[in-house]
Parts: C-alpha cells; sequence; structure tokens
C-alpha cells in the first residue's frame, strides 16, 4: 500500500470529523444567539463575551476555542481576543435574508442525531419518518428555506415565469403542495392582492405553524391551510400549483403527481424547486453534492422508504424530475434559467 496515500486520507478523516465537530458547535452558536452577540462587536475578550451572552461561562469559552480552531472565529493570541469577522458573520447572523446559512447548521444535529436508526435501516431495511425528526426537524427546515423563499419568491422567481406573475397580479388560485410553515402561501398572498392561496401538508406542526403565520400576517381570509391529504381537495381546481424541494421526498410520487395534475385548471401549471444535481455522479463530486448525499441518506430518502416509497433521493437531476413528470401525464417540463447555487426550476404544463 501507498503510505503516503494512508498519511493523506488519515488527514482527511481528521478533516472531515473536525468540520462535522465545528457545524455542530456552529448550530449552538445559531440557537444560543452567540453570533448574533459577536456580530459588529470587533474583538472581544472572554469576560465580554461571556458578560454579554448571559450564558453558562465555561461552555462559551470552550465553545469560542473550537469555534476559532475550525475557522469560524478570528484569535489574536496576543490581545487573546476573539472576533466574527463581517463576512462570517454576513452569513451566520443575518436570519431573515437569502443569504443566512444558519438554517443548514441547524440541519446537522437534526439529521446525523438518526444515523443509528438510518444504520438500522440498511441492515432491516425501512427508514426514518418524517415525525421522527421532532420540532428541531420542522424548525431547520424552515430556517433554510425561509429568508430565501420571502427575498426571492414573490419577485424574481415568480418574474421570471412571466405567465405565472400576470395571472397572480389579475387573481388565481393557488396551492403550495408540502406547504410546511407556510412560508410560499404567505409570501405571495402579501405580494399578491388579488389572488386566493392555499397550502397543504402531512405533518400538524408544520401546519399549524403555518396557520399562526397567516394570522399573526392578517392574511386569514385569503391564504388557508390544511392537514392532510390531497383527497380533501378532490374537485377544486388550481391556476397554479408550487411543490418546493419535497418531490424527491414523496411516497407516491407518481400518483402524487397525477392526483395534482388533476387539481389543476385546462390553463393550470406547476411551478417546481428542487435540489440542484446534476444526471452524472462525476460532476456531483463537489461539498454541495456531498451535502446533498448525506442529506438524502439522512432524511429525504429515508422519509420515502420509511412509507413504503422508491426513495428516489435528493439528487435526482433534471432528466429524472422531467421523466416522472412525463411518466405522470403531464405535457411538457421546462427547465428555468433561474440562477442559484442549490436549486433547479421547472414550470410544468398540465
Amino acid at each position: 500500500m501507498d503510505e503516503e496515500k494512508i498519511k493523506s486520507f488519515a488527514g482527511k478523516i481528521f478533516q472531515d470529523v473536525s468540520s462535522s465537530m465545528g457545524s455542530t458547535l456552529a448550530y449552538i452558536g445559531v440557537k444560543t444567539g452567540l453570533f448574533r452577540q459577536l456580530q459588529g462587536k470587533g474583538p472581544l475578550s472572554l469576560a465580554q463575551v461571556i458578560a454579554g451572552s448571559e450564558l453558562q461561562s465555561r461552555y462559551v469559552e470552550e465553545w469560542l476555542k473550537g469555534m476559532v480552531c475550525t475557522g469560524y472565529l478570528d484569535y489574536d493570541a496576543e490581545a487573546q481576543t476573539y472576533e466574527l469577522p463581517d463576512e462570517h458573520a454576513y452569513l451566520l447572523a443575518s436570519e431573515g435574508t437569502d443569504h443566512f446559512m444558519g438554517g443548514l447548521l441547524y440541519s446537522v444535529p437534526m439529521m446525523t442525531g438518526v444515523a443509528p436508526k438510518v444504520a438500522e435501516a440498511f441492515v432491516h431495511g425501512g427508514g426514518v419518518r418524517f415525525q421522527e425528526f421532532g420540532e428541531e426537524g420542522v424548525e431547520a427546515i424552515a430556517l433554510m428555506n425561509e429568508g430565501t423563499y420571502v427575498q426571492r419568491f414573490a419577485s424574481y422567481w415568480m418574474k421570471s415565469v412571466p405567465t405565472l406573475h400576470e395571472a397572480l397580479e389579475s387573481g388565481c388560485q393557488m396551492l403550495d403542495f408540502g406547504c410546511g410553515t407556510g412560508c410560499v402561501a404567505v409570501t405571495l398572498g402579501k405580494a399578491f392582492p388579488q389572488s386566493c392561496f392555499h397550502g397543504i401538508d402531512l405533518d400538524e406542526a408544520s401546519v399549524a405553524q403555518a396557520r399562526q403565520l397567516a394570522k399573526e400576517q392578517g392574511l386569514e381570509e385569503r391564504v388557508q391551510f390544511l392537514h392532510g391529504d390531497l383527497n380533501q381537495l378532490a374537485g377544486q381546481q388550481f391556476d397554479l400549483i408550487t411543490i418546493c424541494d419535497c418531490i424527491h421526498d414523496l411516497a407516491d410520487p407518481l400518483g402524487t403527481l397525477a392526483l395534482l395534475r388533476s387539481l389543476l385548471s385546462e390553463t393550470g401549471s406547476l411551478f417546481i424547486v428542487e435540489p440542484k444535481a446534476s444526471d452524472h455522479l462525476e460532476e456531483n463530486i463537489n461539498p454541495i453534492g456531498g451535502m446533498y448525499y448525506g442529506m438524502s441518506v439522512l432524511h429525504c430518502m429515508t422519509q420515502s422508504l420509511a412509507s413504503g416509497g422508491p426513495g428516489l433521493g435528493t439528487c435526482m437531476g433534471p432528466s429524472r424530475i422531467k421523466a416522472l413528470f412525463l411518466e405522470a401525464g403531464y405535457s411538457s417540463v421546462e427547465q428555468l434559467k433561474i440562477k442559484s447555487v442549490t436549486s433547479h426550476f421547472y414550470h410544468v404544463h398540465k
């Protein structure tokens, strides 16, 4: 064996475990507000950080040192001060923006926490259902997406399909399938007062949060949410159906897409958001590809398999997406030229 290759790979394992520890500590920084506390403050002594945090001093001290060693914070050895660079704060302490990455950090313990159950599924089959991820799972998904949805959905994304934007402006019926905590329907509801919006999701806790959000925004009359499956909507017709990052999770993708097609008006269409992945594995050999395959095994694919589904996985790629819709009876699938590091977008016609 090549000894240098062994040493190099050992170094990679150390780096990977260090990255795992760093991302988990960073999750704590987001959850406890430590990054927000450090934002814009410049160099701070240990005592200053502890005093400002109102958290347990020993934990804060060790967290600071870990964040220095994993590259999240800067450290001045002579002055013994810790600093969150503005460029890091831009991503870590910017909740509600389209550049906040704290939601990704929230997903780390949520997904790795079920790794023992997923390992059991490797042996015995099945998987981990969505409800098993608990409240942290709901919160992580919301944090990963909400800022981007609020900043881009009603403006950039919808304007990329002029016919959809015009329909929303003039007044239409819209359904967000797999609505989660309701951000898409509420965001569009605020932007397009002539239209009516509906959301549906199988997770009761998520729907409860969605209803509360609509209430807080004063949109209860035009933005409504249902808990349950699509059979509750039989006989209704929608001009636009959005499906955001959940086709690959489905237990019955073909049956679900066919049922959604039956809910479309004659001129209705779908707007789809799915993770950005290539059809070819060799083109996914990068940090985002590695992240998505990990999310697939630990969250997306395992949910589908837990319910007896096909486990399509997070990294379906455009060819498989298009083939799936055509098999479900749709007439055409257009991949949209919307710029994004992490997502592909499609406009699907009935």
